[in-house]
């Protein structure tokens, strides 16, 4: 990879982590994690409790991995962790009122979308390994 490519991934790297590590992490779960928690119970996630700080931690641990390139392709698969269930569980879009109809669809396809660019993530970290430039580590899984 050249200087300039990992320039360029670099900045779609920290990007991605900024908005998974400050908006949803910081701002969200850990700030308001008792909103988040109680978000979470109405629900009926099985797991409300850990729906505050622990989610907005668990989701800062995975940006700064990708973003700082340590293990990023773990830090990959965090985030995958933390969308999966979000997308199941908390924005059904088809089955709230109509009123709520619209804003859930985005916070769906939002996650959808967050999926797909870790799975992108993902693949190019073990694909490169060692060869990620501006990272601390490389891959830990190797395809």
């Amino acid at each position: 990879m050249s200087d300039a490519a990992g320039l360029v991934v670099l900045a779609g790297r920290i990007i991605f982590a900024v908005f998974f590590g400050f908006v949803a992490g910081w701002s969200a779960h850990v700030k308001m994690g008792s909103n988040m928690e109680g978000y979470a119970k109405q629900m009926k996630f099985p797991l409300a409790a850990i729906a505050g700080w622990p989610t907005g931690l668990w989701l800062i641990a995975g940006s700064l991995s990708i973003a700082l390139g340590v293990w990023p392709d773990v830090g990959s698969l965090m985030i995958i962790a933390f969308l999966l269930p979000a997308l199941i569980y908390f924005h059904r879009y088809w089955e709230v009122d109509e009123s709520q109809k619209m804003m859930q669809s985005g916070f769906f396809w939002r996650n959808a979308f967050g999926i797909g660019a870790c799975l992108v993530f993902f693949g190019m970290f073990v694909t490169l390994g060692d060869g990620l430039r501006y990272a601390i580590t490389g891959a830990l899984f190797d395809f």
